[in-house]
């Protein structure tokens, strides 16, 4: 009995320390998504399809992981026709002249279990500018039906769009404005583990 529980807890392990290795973001199973507020009195929700990228995560070594990711601006979506057409415009994204956003990892802060921080560069709107987000995960690696690892893991930051750029807002009567400054961001991504050649 007492092998049997050894073995069980090694093939527990198995797909853990497989971490150790290049992951590479899956578009079609990944999202990034924002929140900001309208009008001060509600929170508009989008979110861009199919974020591609590259994850070099080491338990081991934090400080040797890494992770980039490319987000396609042209595919916003918040679910309204109009307010995507502006969004993609040149008073807000400008698609025509900054197709993506892009995030590269500089540093990792650990912090509880399963948690840490992942600060890097982001660059929207033709702006870079040093981003913190915090990340939970990744989570324990599983096999498919063809033998491919899987795992994920999301990542939350806040950032202040007119540092990007993305300044225009539109004002309100008797005060404020019609866009929040403060955007929230939300990166859900899954990955499968690069396969080594020999």
């Amino acid at each position: 009995m007492k092998n049997l529980f050894q073995s069980a807890a090694v093939a527990c392990l198995i797909p853990v320390l497989s971490l150790a290795a290049e992951w590479k973001v899956d578009p079609n199973h990944s999202t990034a998504g924002f929140a900001v507020r309208h009008m001060m009195v509600s929170t508009v929700r989008g979110s861009f399809s199919g974020p591609k990228g590259t994850v070099d995560y080491d338990p081991a070594n934090l400080d040797a992981s890494k992770a980039n990711l490319t987000i396609d601006a042209t595919t916003v979506d918040t679910r309204n026709e109009n307010r995507d057409k502006d969004l993609r415009s040149a008073k807000f994204f400008d698609v025509e002249k900054y197709p993506t956003i892009t995030f590269v990892s500089k540093r990792v802060i650990p912090q509880a279990q399963g948690k840490f921080q992942l600060l890097g560069d982001m660059t929207m709107h033709g702006v870079t500018k040093e981003v913190t987000f915090a990340v939970e995960g990744p989570m324990p690696a599983v096999k498919d039906a063809k033998g491919n690892l899987h795992s994920g893991a999301t990542a939350t930051a806040k950032i202040n769009r007119k540092d990007f750029g993305l300044t225009w807002s539109g004002p309100l009567e008797g005060g404020g404005v019609t866009v929040g400054d403060e955007v929230e961001l939300t990166v859900e991504i899954e990955m499968t583990q690069a396969k080594t050649t020999s």
